[in-house]
């Protein structure tokens, strides 16, 4: 069913038409697990050059304790390491989405065992983000 929309856009209107797609949501499909990635091989040339820095380590596939991005968004600021004790609904990270800041809590109280994401990441719901124990 096409709709009929009228858009003014710095004093010039538009007549847009948009078709209306129905139907009920379907799930999303998962996503293939990602390959590992393999560091390259950087030979040293001379002692007095600085190391090259390190690439980012593969991430670690999730287990079913992990908890998952709520919606789409970057990752703003990790506010815990692996490791920490945590709380229940204790903060663990600030998640950009729709422009605002959403602190993402932790589920339940235990330990961090593992962060899969990085600081700038943009993850999109269901993604693993850290595990506990």
């Amino acid at each position: 069913m096409l709709r009929k929309f009228k858009i003014s856009i710095d004093g010039t209107e538009y007549l847009v038409e948009m078709e209306e797609i129905g139907g009920v949501p379907q799930p999303a499909t998962p996503q293939p697990a990602p390959q590992a990635v393999t560091e390259p091989v950087v030979a040293a040339t001379s002692s007095s050059e600085e190391p090259a820095a390190k690439a980012p380590e593969a991430t670690t596939p999730a287990s079913t304790d992990a908890m998952t991005a709520p919606m789409p968004g970057t990752i703003l600021k990790i506010l815990v390491n692996v490791g920490d004790e945590v709380k229940e609904n204790q903060p663990v990270m600030i998640l950009e989405a729709m422009k605002m800041e959403n602190e993402v809590v932790a589920p339940k109280a235990g330990t961090v065992t593992g962060i899969h994401v990085t600081q700038g990441q943009m993850v999109n719901p269901g993604e693993a983000l850290i595990t506990f124990s």
